[in-house]
């Protein structure tokens, strides 16, 4: 196709782009790219903007792939790559540019470019987690509405929002997407982003140091009460850590007296993080409190096409079915899956069909070779227990020692989720994250339990 039909389709996918695209975002990363050919099923665009290639497929993707699709009248690829010469001569042109305004209601490129500055460093947000990425399922239809409620009117109704559910089911995601689109759509608005464990660490570490410790800890403060959304993810780990509990207290205070939005995750509900103060449980639960389950079939598959859609990775739905039939826990090792064998994929420069899918991820395998059961056979000759007194209601150290070790095993050897593990040991969801949480914790001091974690899956894959 000629360059100058090449040019004339880019404009015309520009001109359906500004509608659907942020103003701020649409000059900062749209405008600026230049059609270079199209060939083969794919459009070429080449940017100015070292950082574009990423960005504007990672957040923008579906637009201008529809957009296409609404110009040409058939779906076609797009690349964009970053052009050294090119950008050298965007920036001659614009130091002689003279500044025209744009219309009232469009923010400036400088603005949008401050925008991802912050999102970036000050609001420490992940670019990959926006709604539009989010795949909703029945899992987690209340969780995302409600998070869309909240990016839209913050501070204005569900204060605090507390989020809830195993690990890997997209707790992060809707969290940070929440701050994705404020960043984006209320630029005034400050967003902050900090896991529990990073606040205890940066706690912790204004408070031993020497010198102007008052004055560090002020700063300190300031630094997550000074903002309009603080988001603040995993608060379960905030559990027997009372002066972090006793900062977060008055952190939360100042915040919500001041109409100031606060999102929480986690993985139970506030009643169920031990030692939480009931001052801190009734302000975790006076907003609206959601939950994210583990997503059924149809939305695994749904999640499964959505991520091949992302890196333009080109797979039929028996692939998609394999992986959602044998990964079906959480959405953190669905997509661990998809990206071992779509990087073989690419690797080896091959599609991606189920006889490659079976061959990487060899689940049959794998379902052979470890069990709830096996494992809790295993730690059980270790420790002298029988499976009879883990399934007891015994206290008994020995007993309740080797449970924690079982269901630490079960987890990480098996990716079956606590309910399922909770499901074989007789006892509640709760006690069995306690008992992860437990061995997780003292693997950080204790070299002996290390070697005996070893010891047992030594023993579990002979």
């Amino acid at each position: 196709m000629e360059i100058s039909e090449v040019k004339k389709i880019w404009s015309e996918v520009k001109g359906q782009l500004r509608d659907t695209i942020p103003a701020h975002a649409y000059y900062s990363w749209v405008d600026a790219l230049e059609a270079a050919g199209f060939d083969d099923n794919e459009f070429s665009l080449l940017t100015v903007h070292m950082m574009a290639p990423q960005i504007v497929r990672q957040s923008y993707y579906s637009q201008i792939s529809g957009a296409f699709e609404k110009i040409i009248g058939k779906k076609v690829d797009f690349s964009i790559n970053y052009d050294a010469d090119l950008a050298e001569k965007y920036k001659k042109e614009k130091k002689k540019e003279i500044s025209k305004p744009r219309q009232s209601e469009d923010i400036t490129e400088n603005k949008a470019m401050e925008n991802l500055a912050q999102m970036q460093s000050f609001s420490n947000l992940n670019l990959k987690y926006k709604f539009e990425n989010f795949v909703v399922g029945e899992n987690s239809r209340f969780a995302h509405a409600a998070a869309y409620a909240v990016s839209q009117n913050p501070a204005k109704k569900y204060n605090p929002l507390f989020i809830y559910g195993a690990s890997g089911l997209g707790k992060t995601h809707l969290m940070q997407a929440i701050g994705h689109y404020i960043v984006f759509h209320k630029p005034k608005l400050k967003v902050r982003y900090i896991k529990t464990e990073e606040y205890v660490n940066e706690l912790i570490k204004n408070l031993q140091h020497g010198g102007e410790r008052n004055s560090r800890m002020d700063k300190f403060r300031q630094k997550y009460r000074n903002v309009d959304i603080l988001l603040i993810d995993d608060i379960q780990f905030l559990e027997s850590k009372t002066y972090t509990m006793e900062e977060i207290f008055h952190t939360f205070d100042s915040l919500h007296n001041n109409s100031k939005q606060i999102v929480i995750t986690s993985d139970r509900l506030p009643k169920d993080i031990p030692t939480l103060p009931d001052r801190l449980r009734t302000r975790f639960e006076m907003g609206l409190v959601v939950d994210i389950s583990t997503p059924d079939f149809e939305t695994r598959v749904a999640i499964l096409k959505n991520l091949a859609d992302q890196i333009s990775m080109k797979a039929n739905f028996e692939v998609f079915e394999y992986i959602a039939n044998n990964f079906v826990n959480n959405v953190r090792e669905l997509e661990g899956a998809f990206n071992k064998v779509s990087a073989y994929a690419d690797i080896e420069k091959t599609d991606l069909t189920i006889e490659l899918a079976r061959k990487v991820l060899n689940c049959e395998a794998m379902k052979k070779a470890v069990t709830i059961d096996k494992v809790a056979k295993a730690v059980g000759d270790y420790y002298g227990v029988s499976l009879a007194d883990f399934l007891s209601s015994s206290r008994n150290q020995r007993v309740s020692g080797a449970r924690h070790v079982a269901v630490y095993l079960s987890r990480e050897m098996t990716q079956k989720s606590f309910e399922s593990i909770a499901g074989f040991f007789n006892k509640k969801h709760t006690t069995m994250l306690y008992s992860y949480e437990k061995i997780k914790e003292d693997l950080k001091i204790n070299k002996e339990l290390d070697r005996t974690l070893s010891e047992i899956r030594t023993s579990l894959r002979k």
